[in-house]
């Protein structure tokens, strides 16, 4: 049966009518951790395949890790990899039903995003 009231419905909500929220952010950018962080995984396996392959190809995978490129690669899947952490420590404490509201859902966030920075700083100088 055709539908006579096509033309006549509201449009679809669209992303341009909302304000992004920090929850939602934060969603979107552990989905975007989550997949960054295969990435940066199979760049640490074709690193161990190079090093078992030859010492030619190794030393040219090595020196792709280690350039300024790699350095900024495992610097960024350094901070990711805290985050998506720290993102499923958030997501745990929800499922226990506790920080749902919005205040302590912003709070939480926020110590998502600053613990994730700090934690990578960390790292950094102790390793």
């Amino acid at each position: 049966m055709a539908d006579v009231n096509r033309g006549n419905r509201p449009l679809s909500p669209h992303l341009t009518i909302y304000r992004p929220q920090l929850t939602s952010m934060t969603s979107i950018l552990t989905r975007i951790t989550g997949n960054a962080l295969l990435i940066s995984a199979l760049l640490v396996v074709w690193w161990f395949l190079a090093a078992a392959t030859s010492p030619e190809y190794f030393e040219m995978a090595n020196g792709v890790l280690t350039s300024w490129f790699g350095d900024l690669v495992m610097t960024l899947s350094l901070w990711g990899l805290w985050y998506h952490t720290l993102a499923g420590v958030r997501h745990l404490i929800w499922d226990q039903g506790v920080g749902l509201d919005l205040e302590t859902a912003y709070k939480l966030g926020y110590a998502v995003i600053g613990g994730s920075f700090v934690l990578t700083l960390l790292t950094i100088i102790i390793i």
